[in-house]
């Protein structure tokens, strides 16, 4: 298998994990809004398709993703109602906890994805990095706003966007001092995944917007 072919897969692999990711984090969202059976199907659609057909229209890859990869349609649905009918069979409550990590763990893996598609149309290092934060937060801004949130990526002064931002500089340095395609998209991937995680292990948080006078 030449190096392109390895690269292909894996990126299908990556996009893959993520999405599942992504569709986790906007089920137990949903299941904690308590939303019908539709609304939970669609708060994961969002979550899982968001930022990826975002980044294709930016892009301008066709067919998006989820059409020229119909089977994940069919995998988000049965998650959909495998995930409901254990959540009522076990009496789980979902946690904003819960749905943190794989949130995290989407995170990186479309961070990457999304900065190594955007470098392989030869855009500069700074496009494809914003390219791989719109791939790994578009879909969590969507899913927030349907379930009547201001978005965590805006607003929960934990690292998000940043996370993103760094792994994605990881792998445009890795691609700048030519190591395998392959490991930097997991190693962008890994410091993505893993400084979110360490964010919310530690509840390390940036500094909040004062105006220097305090609100009502």
């Amino acid at each position: 298998m030449n190096d392109g072919s390895l690269l292909s897969l894996l990126l299908l692999a990556v996009e893959a994990g993520a999405t599942l990711a992504f569709a986790l984090s906007g089920l137990l969202e949903a299941a904690r809004k308590r939303l019908d059976a539709v609304g939970v199907c669609v708060v994961a659609g969002l979550s899982a398709f968001g930022g990826g057909t975002l980044r294709d229209v930016l892009l301008d890859r066709r067919p998006f993703v989820w059409v020229a990869h119909t089977w994940w349609l069919w995998a988000l649905l049965a998650l959909c109602i495998g995930a409901m009918a254990f959540l009522r069979a076990r009496h789980f409550a979902p946690t904003e906890r819960a749905m943190q990590w794989p949130d995290a763990l989407g995170l990186g893996l479309f961070s990457a994805s999304g900065t190594q598609l955007a470098l392989a149309q030869d855009l500069p290092g700074i496009v494809a990095v914003f390219m791989g934060m719109v791939t790994a937060t578009f879909g969590g801004v969507l899913r927030d706003i349907v379930c009547n949130e201001i978005p965590r990526a805006l607003s929960d002064h934990r690292p998000y966007a940043l996370c993103a931002f760094a792994g994605g500089w990881v792998l445009v340095l890795a691609d700048h001092f030519a190591l395998s395609p392959a490991a930097g998209l997991l190693l962008g991937a890994a410091v993505a995944s893993g400084l979110r995680i360490a964010a919310l292990l530690t509840d390390f948080t940036l500094p909040k917007w004062s105006s220097g006078s305090e609100g009502p």
